[in-house]
C-alpha cells in the first residue's frame, strides 16, 4: 500500500499528527537507508535530481495532509489557497545532497478567512517531527523583495527558486517578485557576489583535504557563475552560454569535472552518514570504493580518487574564473581602469595596469613561442597576471615535441626574479606539463604521508615560492651570493625536486635521472647538471639527518658531507632544505628547526676544513682553547674558571658557544646549593632552562607538560652538584600559560610531587642501546608509536636507576616517535642494559 493510501486510512480513523509524522518519518528513514543501493545505479547530477524529486514527494504529501487536516471535506481549489511552496538553493537547483538542509520557502497572502499562518506553522512542525532537515523561510508576497535585500545569501538562494506545490496563481505573482529581485541593481549585486566569492575562496584554499562545496574549484564556484547568469540572462543554465562565453570543448571538460564532484560529494555524505563536505583522509577509502576505483600498480584507489578530485577542482577553478571575467568585464569595468589600460598598452590587446598584466578577451590564441617571448618582458617581481591573460594563453598552439627554440626561451625564464609568478601562470593555463613533460606524472598527485599539506605539483610550486621569498637573512645571503646560473639552477631544482614521485622506485634517484635529461635540453653546464643531480638525489638528507641523528657526532657529519662533495653543494642543499621544509606545511619550519638546521650547517661546513678525523677529547680541547681566549671567560674569577674547565660533560663544550658556557657557569655559581633558577623563553618556541642545586623532579614536569610537543632536551652535569637542563618544545604557548608553567617548575622541586604516568606501549626491538657510541656516552634509539608522556615515563625510570641523560632529541613523523638519547656511560648502564630495557617493554 502506498503511503498516501495509508495516510488516507489514518485520516478516516481520526489519527493525530503524531501518528502521521511517525509514518512519514519511517518512510523517510527507509528511503535514506536505501540510498546506498540507489547510488550504485544513479550517480552524479542524476542522483541529486532523483533525490530532490523524492524529497518533493514527502513535502507535497505533508502539505496535502495539512490541507486535509484544516479543511476536511470542505477543501477549496488548491489555486485559491494563497500559499505556495518553493524550493531554494541546492534544493531549488535539484542538486540537493543527501544530508544537506532542505531550503524551503513558503510564500503566502494573508487573505481573510483562510487562517494561513497557523496552517503553515502546522505544516512545518509536521515536517520537523517527521525528521526533515528544513532550512525554511516564510514570507508574505510583498516581503520577498525587501527580504532579499537583507542578505546576499538570501538573494542568491531566491534566484534559484523552483515551484513545488500550492497555488499556481500565487506562484505566478511570486515569479514576478523574483524577477524584480533578479533585476534589482544588477551591477551592485554582481559586485557583492564577486567579493563574497573571493572571500570564500580565501577561507578554503586547496589542500590535501579539499572542501568539495566551498573550496577553490568547488561546487560553489559553479553556483556563483549560475547566479551571475541568472541576473544577466534570466537563466542559471551555464550550458546556454555555449559558445558565446565558453566553447564546446571547454564546457565539456568543465561539465565532466562538475559531474565528478557531484559524485564525490554524494559518496562523501553517504560514507560519513552526515553533512560532510571536506574530503578528509578518513573517508577517502570508502568514497573511493563507492565510486568504483580499483587499485593499480602505481596508484591505489585512494590516490586515484584524490588526484581525480584535485584535477576536477583545478578545471572548475580556472574555467569559472575565466567565465566570470567574461561575464562581468563590461559590468564591473570602470572608466579610470580603461584609462589606465590604455596608458599601459604593450601591444594590441595586451596591457599592464596597477602592476597587473591584462589581455583583451577577444585576442586570438598565440603560439607557445609567442607566450614565452612575452613572458620574458614581464620580469618585475611586483607584476601579477589577470585571469584574462590566462584565458589568452590557455589554448595557445604548440607541437607535440618542443623545439630547441622553445627550450631556449623557457631557460631564459629561469633567470628572471619572478619565476614563481610565471610558473603559477603557466600551471593555471595547463602549459607547464608541455614545457616540462615529466611534470605530468606529478600533476594532482596526492601525498598521504601525514606530513605534506598539498599535492606534489602545488608543493613544488610552493617550494619555488619560498626559494624566491627567503625570510631568513643568512640563508638569503647564501642564495644571493650564487652566480646567475647557480640561482637559475636552484630554482629549477626547487621546482622539480619531487619530479620522481608517482613512479616505481626511489623518487630521489628517479628525480635525479629525470633532471639530468631535462637540464641537458636546457643547456646547463655539465658542472651545474652534476650539482643539480646531487641536490635532488639528497634533497631530504639534511632535514632527515638533523631531525633523526646526533648532529654533534663526527661520524654522522662525515657520513652526511661525504655525499655532498663540496661546501658549495652544502650551501645549496641548506637553501633547498629551507624552501622545501617551508612548503611542506605551515607549522613545520619552526624557530627550533631553523636553529637546528643552522647549527648542523655550521658543523658540517667546519668539517670540510678538517683533513683528518679528531676524537671527542681533541674536539673538546679545541673548544677549551677557544674558551680560554674569550674576554668573557677571562673576566671570571680564577676559581670559577677552574670549575668551568672541570665540567666532565664533553657535550657541554661541543655544543655551547663560549659566551653561552660563561653565562651558564656564572648562573650556576650564583645558584645556592639548596636552590634553583630558571628562565622561560617563548619567542619562536617554548624553551625552559633550569639550573638546580637541589633535586629536580623532571619526570613530574615532563608529565605535566606532556600535552606539548617536546623536541629536545640538553642535560649537563656542571660542578658543586649543580646541573643544567634545557628543554625545548616545538611550539609557542599563550601568555596565559606562562604563569602556569612557572608554577609547574616550582612544584617540580618538591620530590614528593607525583604525576600518574601511564606505561607506554613499546615493543621488543623498538629500543636499542649502543655503549660503543663514544668514550663518554652511550646512545639509545627509540622508534615507537607516538604517545603522550613517553619521555616523562622514560625520565622517571632513568632517575630511579641513577642514569644521567646528556641530550635527548625527539621527533614525530607519521604518528611514530623517533627519539635519540645520549646517555653518560656508567658501569650499571652498559652491564645491565637488558634489565633497564625491561622497564619499558
Amino acid at each position: 500500500m502506498e503511503i498516501e493510501e495509508i495516510i488516507e486510512d489514518l485520516i478516516d480513523k481520526n489519527a493525530d499528527d503524531f501518528e502521521i509524522s511517525k509514518l512519514i518519518k519511517e518512510h523517510i528513514k527507509s528511503y535514506l537507508g536505501s540510498l546506498n543501493e540507489i547510488f550504485v545505479e544513479n550517480q552524479g547530477k542524476d542522483f541529486l535530481v532523483k533525490h530532490a524529486k523524492k524529497i518533493d514527494q514527502f513535502i507535497i504529501l505533508i502539505y496535502k495532509y495539512t490541507l486535509r487536516k484544516y479543511f476536511g471535506n470542505y477543501m477549496p481549489f488548491v489555486n485559491s489557497i494563497p500559499v505556495v511552496l518553493v524550493g531554494m538553493g541546492s534544493y531549488g537547483r535539484e542538486e540537493l545532497c543527501v544530508y544537506s538542509d532542505i531550503d524551503l520557502m513558503v510564500v503566502y497572502k494573508a487573505v481573510p478567512g483562510y487562517n494561513i499562518e497557523p496552517l503553515i506553522q502546522s505544516m512545518l512542525y509536521l515536517a520537523w517531527d517527521a525528521g526533515m532537515k528544513l532550512g525554511h523561510r516564510t514570507h508574505k508576497l510583498e516581503e520577498l523583495v525587501p527580504a532579499s535585500n537583507e542578505d546576499l545569501t538570501i538573494k542568491t538562494a531566491m534566484l534559484e527558486s523552483r515551484f513545488l506545490c500550492g497555488s499556481k496563481l500565487l506562484w505566478m505573482e511570486t515569479e514576478r517578485e523574483l524577477l524584480k529581485i533578479q533585476k534589482w541593481q544588477k551591477r551592485e549585486v554582481i559586485s557583492q557576489i564577486v567579493r563574497a566569492n573571493e572571500e570564500r575562496r580565501a577561507k578554503h584554499p586547496m589542500s590535501m583535504e579539499p572542501n568539495i562545496k566551498e573550496g577553490v574549484g568547488g561546487l560553489r564556484d559553479a553556483n556563483t557563475l549560475s547566479w551571475i547568469c541568472k541576473i544577466l540572462f534570466g537563466s542559471i543554465r551555464i550550458r546556454d552560454r555555449v559558445p558565446e562565453i565558453i566553447n564546446e570543448e571547454e564546457y565539456k571538460e568543465f561539465r565532466s569535472s562538475l559531474e565528478f564532484l557531484y559524485r564525490v560529494r554524494s559518496a562523501l555524505h553517504l560514507s560519513a552518514k552526515k553533512k560532510q563536505d571536506v574530503l578528509n583522509l578518513e573517508f577517502i577509502p570508502e568514497v573511493a570504493q563507492k565510486l568504483g576505483f580499483q587499485n593499480k600498480v602505481l596508484k591505489n584507489a585512494q590516490m586515484q580518487l584524490a588526484s581525480r578530485t584535485m584535477a576536477s577542482m583545478h578545471t572548475i577553478d580556472v574555467t569559472c574564473k575565466i567565465f566570470m571575467r567574461k561575464l562581468t568585464a563590461s559590468i564591473l569595468s570602470h572608466p579610470t581602469r580603461l584609462s589606465e589600460l590604455k596608458k599601459g598598452r604593450i601591444e594590441k590587446g595586451l596591457y599592464v595596469a596597477d602592476n597587473c598584466v591584462v589581455a583583451s578577451l577577444k585576442m586570438p590564441s598565440p603560439s607557445l613561442s609567442v607566450v614565452l617571448e612575452q613572458l620574458q618582458q614581464f620580469d618585475d617581481p611586483k607584476l601579477s597576471f589577470d585571469i584574462s591573460y590566462v584565458s589568452y594563453i590557455k589554448n595557445c598552439h604548440y607541437t607535440s615535441h618542443n623545439s630547441k627554440k622553445i627550450y631556449k626561451q623557457f631557460r631564459a625564464l629561469l633567470f628572471q626574479p619572478n619565476l614563481y609568478t610565471l610558473f603559477s601562470l603557466l600551471y593555471e593555463a595547463s602549459l607547464l606539463q608541455q614545457l616540462i613533460k615529466p611534470f605530468r606524472q606529478i600533476l594532482n598527485l596526492a601525498q598521504f604521508d601525514g606530513y605534506h599539506k598539498l599535492p606534489v605539483d602545488i608543493h613544488s610550486l610552493h617550494t619555488l615560492y619560498h626559494l624566491e621569498n627567503i625570510k631568513e637573512p643568512f640563508i638569503k645571503s647564501l642564495f644571493d651570493d650564487l652566480c646567475p646560473e647557480g640561482r637559475a639552477l636552484m630554482k629549477l631544482v626547487a621546482f622539480i625536486h619531487d619530479i620522481g614521485k608517482g613512479r616505481k622506485g626511489d623518487h630521489s634517484e628517479l628525480g635525479a635521472k629525470i633532471f639530468r635529461a631535462y637540464a641537458m635540453k636546457l643547456q646547463f653546464s655539465e658542472q651545474a647538471i652534476e650539482t643539480g643531480i646531487v641536490l635532488i638525489k639528497y634533497h631530504t638528507l639534511m632535514s632527515n639527518t638533523a631531525n633523526r641523528e646526533d648532529i654533534y657526532d663526527e661520524k654522522v657529519i662525515l657520513a652526511f658531507i661525504s655525499k655532498l662533495q663540496s661546501p658549495q653543494i652544502l650551501k645549496m642543499l641548506y637553501i633547498l632544505t629551507y624552501a622545501d621544509t617551508n612548503a611542506v606545511n605551515d607549522n613545520i619550519y619552526t624557530g627550533f628547526i631553523s636553529k637546528l638546521l643552522r647549527e648542523f650547517y655550521n658543523y658540517s661546513l667546519d668539517m670540510f676544513d678538517k683533513e683528518e678525523l679528531i676524537d671527542e677529547t681533541t674536539k673538546r680541547l679545541r673548544k677549551e682553547n677557544s674558551l680560554k681566549k674569550s674576554p668573557e671567560f677571562l673576566a671570571l674569577s680564577k676559581s670559577l674558571q677552574k670549575k668551568t674547565l672541570s665540567v666532565q660533560s664533553n657535550f657541554f663544550f661541543l655544543k655551547q658557544k663560549p659566551s653561552a658556557i660563561v653565562r651558564i657557569v656564572k648562573e650556576a655559581d650564583e645558584t645556592r646549593d639548596d636552590h634553583y633558577s630558571y628562565k622561560i623563553s617563548n619567542d619562536s618556541h617554548l624553551s625552559i632552562t633550569v639550573i638546580r642545586g637541589r633535586s629536580f623532579n623532571i619526570g613530574y614536569l615532563l608529565g605535566k607538560l606532556s600535552y606539548l610537543d617536546l623536541v629536545q632536551m640538553d642535560i649537563y652535569k656542571l660542578f658543586d652538584g649543580k646541573k643544567f637542563f634545557q628543554i625545548d618544545f616545538n611550539e609557542k604557548v599563550t601568555e596565559n600559560d606562562i604563569e602556569l608553567i612557572r608554577e609547574l617548575i616550582d612544584n617540580s622541586f618538591d620530590m614528593s610531587k607525583k604525576v600518574t604516568l601511564k606505561k607506554p606501549t613499546i615493543l621488543k626491538g623498538e629500543i636499542d642501546i649502543n655503549c660503543e657510541h663514544s668514550k663518554s656516552y652511550a646512545l639509545m634509539h627509540v622508534n615507537t608509536k607516538n604517545q603522550h608522556g613517553l619521555m616523562a615515563y622514560m625520565m622517571s625510570v632513568f632517575d630511579e636507576h641513577g642514569i644521567d641523560i646528556a641530550m635527548a632529541k625527539i621527533q614525530t613523523i607519521k604518528n611514530r616517535t623517533r627519539n635519540l638519547l645520549l646517555i653518560e656511560k656508567t658501569v650499571g648502564l652498559c652491564n645491565n642494559g637488558e634489565n633497564i630495557l625491561d622497564y619499558f617493554y
